[in-house]
């Protein structure tokens, strides 16, 4: 149900102030974009100020003939000026509760500047990791990439869209976007219909339950058919079937681009079929002749469909009545609560890929920072703005504290010399204990930004060598917006934290990590692979016809033995590499802390259950260490034997719990339909039978427990 007002104004509007209000222009110059707007222009991105903005917002209120005030877009995608840890960093929190409290800080800082909507949140499954958006993203899993979503748009949009400090929030890419062949941005996704459902499409559907005021056409095809143009997935289903009542937002350019797809004979055509299939607001400015000429093709019923959303949107977020904002109350600079939030994700959101006792690193003496994150600053991350708040570096944070470090970088992130590595090393054999920080700097992350290659990049694998040579303890902090190819290090590495890129605080939060006043109890969002050739590597796979027990079998004797030896022939005929073990070098979920727990044998309220029926999943987990510390439980989902080929195994609930030295906390998770069920057919459906729950603090170490699903 529409308004009154909106109804009122509906009727009121000219053909070319209806075309005005389903735009976005980039960033034009600012009297460029006060005519655009006195031309009828509907939405803008943000100039960028409160004053600025307020300009444009009178220009729109007090000089067009409506009166309609603008909604004003910007990428906010993990900070306005207070930098969060990038999205994949917050997923690897397991802490939902989190990410909504940074999304509600990135909301406050934007709307007090002006900014009314943003591009976020990113909640496209990916699997592969040489796609460098995997950064703006919650990861390879379907349910953990859900309630991430769910959160951020919970966070950003508040209670009341129209608080002062809310935004919209646009959910994207939709869809399939995180696939795309080759991980190469931009590219095509062929993808079967069973698996859209199940894993790409689940996330969009969860943030459409959540709210979430539009949703974002993606670049790519899907199964030949652009997203732009696909009115199967813009209206059919997402409109149609799961009633979104929202905004559809083309991509930037992604109207224009139809005619490098080369399913559009010209931009009017573009426009024309791109409105048509669903698209509600047009991202980057068509020329007024051809926008005019393409609405001259299209139903007047469609165009007012999209004219009504558009100005839903604008309502919900009270616009009509307060379209300003208070200049003099803009948040231009971090406080303290927000530095200290931010601080606290940077290290919830690490993880420790492995330990062998070198941290926390208290009373440990004389330390010495090498690498490039040992002087670089560049910690905040892809898709931060210039106005954003930086980061210093890990060796300033040090040394602000107090601690008797040393910096040599020994290397930079694509260069350095033997001399320079040398020097490293030197210093390193003069060091009580050395702190590696390697990785990514931002660049290589985020849009059009795919790698081929995963390891690090220049001479950083060379510099770790160096300095496990030196015999002196260490630890490698691995600053990155994706997962790496760390298997040619690894062994020699005896401790390895992966801090991502870590936001505004990120120096702070990585030496609270190190002298233990906080501990890197993340868990993996992505499987981490051993080789690219691996990839993708994800936990969820199905079984195949012909599963292997084991890998890396090309060797001298099996090459020998060939088909001859009855030994191996089972397994000669199964799905793996000869050259490569089996699994990834580190699996989705893989992750501790410094903290040690014990997991009682876990229970089920009832070993048997009804279609459309509970049970309760319980397990008690005992700190049995002498340290407070966090412990993850996940549960994951097998299902034994189904209709269609069902992964083999599935995130089905997780919880991130505190738990204090010797205390035990019981965590009870309720199993039911939505845990247990798949999209088969277009339909939800439960199928009777049996299932095995898989409950642990990683899915290595989870003990099983059945169920059985009666038909009703």
């Amino acid at each position: 149900m529409t308004s009154e007002r909106i109804e009122r104004l509906l009727a009121e509007m000219t053909p070319a102030e209806k075309l005005g209000q389903l735009q976005i222009v980039f960033r034009p110059r600012p009297d460029d974009a006060a005519q655009l707007v006195r031309e009828g222009l509907g939405s803008v991105f943000w100039p960028p100020s409160a004053a600025k903005t307020n300009e444009l917002q009178r220009v729109a209120v007090e000089e067009t003939r409506l009166g309609i005030p603008l909604l004003v877009g910007l990428d906010v995608i993990h900070g306005q000026r207070t930098i969060a840890p990038v999205p994949l960093a917050q997923a690897a929190s397991f802490d939902p509760a989190l990410v909504e409290e940074l999304a509600a800080l990135a909301a406050a800082e934007a709307r007090s500047g002006g900014v009314n909507w943003t591009f976020s949140p990113m909640v496209d499954v990916s699997r592969d990791p040489r796609w460098g958006r995997v950064v703006e993203g919650f990861g390879e899993d379907v349910h953990l990439t859900s309630v991430m979503g769910r959160a951020m748009v919970r966070g950003y949009q508040g209670g009341d869209l129209a608080a002062p400090t809310s935004i919209a929030a646009t959910a994207k890419h939709f869809v399939a976007y995180g696939q795309p062949e080759g991980g190469r941005d931009y590219n095509s996704v062929d993808v079967s219909g069973h698996r859209l459902r199940n894993v790409y499409l689940e996330p969009f559907r969860a943030v459409v339950d959540e709210g979430v005021a539009s949703v974002m056409a993606s670049f790519n095809t899907v199964g030949g058919v652009p997203m732009h143009v696909n009115r199967g997935l813009l209206t059919d289903m997402l409109k149609t079937e799961w009633g979104f009542e929202g905004v559809v937002v083309g991509d930037a350019e992604g109207v224009r681009n139809l005619l490098a797809h080369r399913v559009a004979e010209s931009l009017t055509d573009a426009v024309a079929r791109s409105f048509e299939a669903g698209l509600d607001i047009e991202m980057g400015g068509t020329p007024g002749e051809v926008a005019e000429a393409a609405l001259a093709q299209i139903e007047p019923a469609r165009i007012d469909d999209a004219v009504r959303r558009v100005l839903a949107v604008k309502e919900a977020l009270g616009l009509f009545e307060y379209p300003f904002v208070a200049e003099d109350e803009e948040r231009t600079e971090p406080t303290a609560d927000s530095r200290r939030l931010v601080r606290r994700a940077a290290a919830r959101s690490s993880v420790l890929l492995k330990s062998e006792g070198t941290l926390p690193l208290r009373g440990r003496g004389r330390v010495l920072l090498t690498g490039p994150y040992a002087e670089s600053p560049d910690l905040l991350g892809a898709w931060t703005q210039f106005f954003a708040a930086g980061a210093q570096s890990v060796a300033a944070e040090a040394r602000g504290r107090g601690l008797d470090v040393t910096a040599v970088p020994g290397v930079d992130f694509f260069a350095g010399s033997d001399a320079d590595i040398e020097s490293a090393a030197s210093a390193a054999r003069e060091s009580d204990v050395v702190v590696v920080l390697v990785g990514e700097p931002s660049a290589l992350s985020g849009e059009a930004a795919s790698r081929s290659d995963l390891r690090l990049p220049g001479r950083q694998e060379e510099l770790i060598h160096a300095i496990a040579e030196t015999g002196t303890p260490f630890i490698v902090v691995l600053v990155t917006g994706r997962p790496l190819v760390v298997a040619d290090w690894i062994e020699a590495a005896p401790t390895v934290v992966v801090a991502w890129h870590g936001g505004t605080e990120a120096a702070a939060a990585i030496v609270d990590l190190l002298v233990g006043d906080e501990e890197p109890a993340g868990r993996l969002p992505m499987s981490w692979p051993r080789s690219v050739g691996q990839i993708p590597i994800d936990y969820a796979h199905e079984n195949t016809g012909r599963p292997a027990t084991v890998g890396g079998t090309l060797t001298t004797e099996v090459a020998d033995v060939g088909l001859h030896g009855p030994d191996n022939l089972q397994e000669k005929f199964t799905s793996k590499y000869l050259d490569l073990e089996l699994g990834p070098q580190f699996a989705f979920g893989h992750g501790s802390g410094y903290a040690s727990f014990r997991h009682g044998e876990p229970r089920v309220s009832a070993a048997e259950l009804t279609q459309g029926e509970a049970v309760t999943l319980s397990i008690d987990v005992t700190n049995v260490s002498d340290l407070p510390g966090d412990e993850v439980v996940q549960v994951y989902v097998e299902d034994l034997v189904a209709s269609t080929a069902p992964p083999v195994r599935r995130l089905a609930a997780f919880e991130r719990r505190a738990i204090a030295p010797g205390e035990t906390a019981t965590l009870s998770f309720e199993i039911g339909d939505e845990q247990l069920g798949f999209w088969l057919d277009g339909r939800f459906t439960v199928e009777p039978g049996a299932f095995v729950l898989h409950v642990g603090p990683t899915l290595d170490r989870a003990q099983p427990v059945a169920l059985t699903v009666r038909a009703r």
